[in-house]
């Protein structure tokens, strides 16, 4: 017995270990960067966003149709939309605020203003599903990708 809790113990450092390891990796300074990659998943975040919106808002209609529909489904798309808003945080503020924008900058402050424009968008997100926001968000995400990508 005790051999057994001694393997699993050791199985599960060296998972958490990795798990670390691979988050640990953007803030390394290995110089691996992919600016245009990261806008484009940025994007993509934000029509998933969007698409799960949607799906909710169908499922309300649903709903009070009366038609028996599975709530089960409601709690996913709004959990993956969640999920997006998310991850379109995390590239905000841990690939470009943290790692890419830099204060000697001269567009510096304006940079980060969209930025954190973009951060809250994402959060209504999170709050609402109104696709206004969506809308929002698209268009900071063009406006920074002019300011940035020179």
């Amino acid at each position: 017995m005790r051999q057994i809790r001694e393997i699993f113990v050791g199985m599960l450092l060296l998972v958490l270990g990795a798990v670390s390891l691979s988050y640990a990796h953007c803030e390394i300074p290995c110089g691996i960067y992919d600016d245009s990659a990261r806008i484009a998943e940025m994007r993509e975040h934000i029509k998933t966003i969007e698409r799960s919106m949607n799906q909710i808002h169908a499922i309300e209609k649903d709903l009070e149709k009366g038609d028996a529909h599975d709530y089960n489904q409601l709690v996913r798309w709004i959990t993956n939309k969640d999920d997006h808003a998310g991850k379109l945080q995390h590239i905000v503020s841990q690939y470009f605020m943290t790692q890419r924008i830099s204060t000697d900058d001269e567009k510096y402050a304006e940079k980060i203003s969209v930025l954190h424009q973009i951060l809250v968008g994402a959060m209504k997100c999170k709050q609402t599903v109104d696709t206004a926001h969506v809308k929002n968000l698209r268009e900071l995400v063009d406006r920074f990708e002019k300011l940035y990508m020179k």
